[in-house]
């Protein structure tokens, strides 16, 4: 979801759209996010912030505005209100005025158990300065708001991709931070291949022998650096990560049977994937799929 607006103070927009990530990069101007119960976060021209739902948030002109909020998501308004300016559409050419800001929102309805295992590593409110100087990316993305031209959805959809990969990296690639150990080890040249293998074939037939040998290197080799580097040893992240994708399937998938979910991710026997599903969720199959709850829709987007 991608939405541009311009703005003059004073102003405040409330997301209540509770999306689980949404990426806000300043193109002109400044202001300020406020999430719930979380120090506000000042935002400036060329910076941007991610902010993990599904809690709503302000974006403002100053804190403590005189400006009355602005609810951006699936029923909102589109009358001025207490100064702010904004229309439907990819941008707002604005009123000129020096103290305008404009706002580019990207809203991520991710959901499952794959997406959580990247949101539970993140923080409520994640921010990126600028780096104080020229970025290609962000120019490129500046001009294209500023127009309307053909093809622009699918230009601006990937240069916010781009950006939030950038964004999470630099934030995981921090010093002292806390990237997790899946992360951290797919720069290690045989743990990373050895979980790109697990991740595009879980339902192989691995052993930590099989596992080695594809990775050029001995079993008691691969085994330790996989434990130092992911934190568990390489059969035991491939069964968390099959019960990620039978989770996944489970719900997503209704027509699919047990046995059809266990053959998918590696289990020729329904009843050793139950046990294993139980196991590691704590609950079977079954009953994972009937007490999960599935959105009917995907959330609107966030700015009018």
């Amino acid at each position: 979801m991608f939405g541009s607006s311009t703005l003059t103070p004073p102003w405040a927009l409330h997301f209540v759209d509770g999306a689980p990530l949404t990426l806000c990069t300043v193109l002109s101007g400044g202001g300020w996010i406020v999430p719930e119960r979380r120090p506000p976060e000042r935002l400036g021209i060329g910076e941007t912030v991610i902010v993990r739902g599904p809690a709503p948030f302000l974006f403002v002109d100053e804190v403590g505005t005189r400006a009355e909020p602005v609810a951006c998501g699936a029923f909102c308004s589109t009358p001025e209100q207490g100064g702010t300016r904004y229309r439907l559409g990819w941008h707002d050419a604005g009123t000129g005025a020096k103290d305008t800001t404009t706002l580019v929102v990207g809203a991520y309805p991710v959901r499952g158990e794959m997406s959580r295992r990247l949101l539970d590593a993140l923080p409520v409110v994640l921010r990126v300065g600028s780096g104080g100087g020229p970025d290609p990316v962000w120019d490129h993305l500046a001009a294209e708001v500023a127009v309307d031209t053909p093809g622009q959805q699918v230009v601006l959809d990937r240069l916010l991709d781009w950006m939030l990969v950038c964004a999470l990296r630099e934030y995981f690639d921090r010093p002292g931070g806390t990237a997790p150990g899946w992360y951290s080890a797919g720069r290690d040249p045989v743990v990373g291949g050895a979980l790109r293998l697990l991740h595009s074939e879980p339902a192989a037939p691995w052993t930590v022998a099989s596992l080695a040998g594809r990775t050029g290197v001995s079993r008691a080799t691969l085994a330790k650096r996989f434990t130092d580097l992911v934190g568990e040893p390489p059969l035991t992240y491939l069964t968390r990560w099959r019960m990620t994708l039978a989770a996944d399937l489970l719900t997503e998938r209704e027509t699919m049977t047990v046995a059809e979910v266990a053959r998918a991710v590696g289990y020729s026997d329904a009843f050793a994937f139950s046990a294993a599903f139980k196991r590691i969720r704590g609950i079977s199959p079954s009953a994972y799929r009937r007490t999960a709850t599935i959105p009917s829709q995907e959330p609107a987007g966030l700015l009018p």
